[in-house]
């Protein structure tokens, strides 16, 4: 009898402490973070996360969203379709979170959405999805990307074009929905302002050799090879093989290949004056506060793609849940353009509470983010500007932004 009522003693205790937990994480609202920590751009990823770590920390520090803490649940998607659709599904299935940041790929996010986030009433918002194709997803309005359509930057990349005196180029592209989207891009806007494309490619990732491409695209006596990609994934060894063999010697590079890690392969004699585009948001009082606290969290500069947009996409989420008072997606979706857009009082980085004390007060708020206005259009989308980099002196350094 004694060790009956023990037993009995035990088990209620152990559903006590079930309950008690069940409770606790119950208070907490999760947010995915779907990266790939692994993979083609797992260089790039770390520090697009931590601008999105840094936005629920400032969050938290206000006292979090709906009175309750934020927990941001990190999904490595290794830039591979069917992980990040197992990485999607736990999210949303058994993980609990209301909505993510994330995937940075533009094929990962086409398909995430397609196969999971869409039909579970998952609102996401990439930072870094840039392809046109993202534009026209059939997505029942819950997709949204902080940062502007490649149809953008191609336009962006054909008048640098012209500005440097570029008459002919060549172009070679990675074989995905981002590669193919930017290469499509800058075709139709260097062809307006009439120059000559004397070859356009697509390579395969991870390829053992590009010289058969390079050779193709060198026939043409193009000034210039454009390369959209990422280092990872072939873009190192297509401006390694290029130099090696003659065939190209001077180089515009897409923002996925912004990366220090270009310079410290291939050396910095090599890539002296090369160039590119990247999506980046003017030096606003919202930016450097953005850069500040950054740089003081994380001990280094926020100086790649895409860190200040997912700061902004987690930021605009939570703001969102806020103002919908429910982490219901449909109810964040539709909040998500209230807290993003005109009218309203401004609100920037590093004043949540003060967004927070707006929204409870039954006023309108103008979330203008680190990394510029986030105004979203009827597809999701925001407009842009973008940055003109240069290496020089072994070292990547922001020319202009336009």
């Amino acid at each position: 009898m004694n060790k009956t009522f023990k037993k009995a003693g035990l088990l209620a205790s152990v559903a006590l402490f079930a309950s008690l937990s069940a409770s606790a994480m119950a208070e907490d609202i999760k947010i995915g973070a779907m990266m790939p920590l692994t993979g083609s751009l797992q260089e790039l990823a770390p520090p697009i996360l931590n601008g999105a770590k840094l936005a629920v920390k400032e969050a938290n520090a206000a006292g979090g969203v709906m009175g309750e803490t934020v927990v941001l649940d990190v999904k490595d998607t290794q830039l591979n379709p069917q992980v990040a659709i197992d990485a999607a599904q736990k999210l949303v299935s058994v993980d609990g979170a209301v909505a993510s940041v994330g995937p940075l790929a533009s094929g990962i996010t086409a398909t995430v959405a397609q196969t999971v986030t869409i039909n579970a009433h998952h609102p996401i918002v990439s930072p870094s999805a840039t392809a046109p194709t993202i534009t026209t997803l059939n997505d029942n309005d819950f997709v949204f990307r902080t940062t502007a359509s490649d149809a953008y930057q191609g336009v962006a990349m054909a008048q640098l074009l012209k500005e440097s005196g570029s008459d002919k180029i060549a172009i070679i592209y990675v074989n995905n929905d981002y590669g193919q989207g930017l290469a499509k891009a800058l075709e139709d806007a260097f062809g307006l302002t009439g120059g000559t494309i004397t070859g356009s490619l697509a390579y395969e990732e991870k390829a053992p050799s590009y010289r058969g491409e390079l050779s193709q695209l060198a026939e043409g006596g193009a000034d210039e090879l454009i390369v959209i990609g990422y280092p990872d994934n072939g873009g190192i060894n297509i401006v390694k093989q290029a130099l090696e063999e003659g065939y190209f010697s001077k180089f515009v590079f897409s923002d996925g290949m912004k990366s220090d890690s270009l310079i410290e392969t291939l050396g910095a004699k090599y890539l002296e004056g090369a160039y590119g585009t990247a999506p980046k948001g003017v030096e606003t009082e919202a930016a450097k506060h953005f850069n500040t606290a950054y740089e003081a969290e994380f001990g280094s500069k926020p100086t790649g793609p895409y860190i200040n947009n997912n700061y902004d996409a987690a930021m605009i989420l939570m703001l969102a849940i806020e103002k919908a008072g429910s982490t219901d997606g449909t109810k964040i979706r539709d909040a998500m353009r209230e807290v993003a857009s005109a009218p309203g009082e401004i609100v920037g980085p590093g004043e949540f509470a003060k967004a927070k004390e707006l929204i409870a007060a039954g006023k309108d708020i103008n979330y203008e983010g680190a990394a510029g206005s986030q105004d979203f259009d009827e597809n999701g989308d925001v407009a842009g500007t973008f940055e003109h980099w240069e290496i020089a002196g072994g070292q990547i350094k922001t020319v202009k932004i336009f």
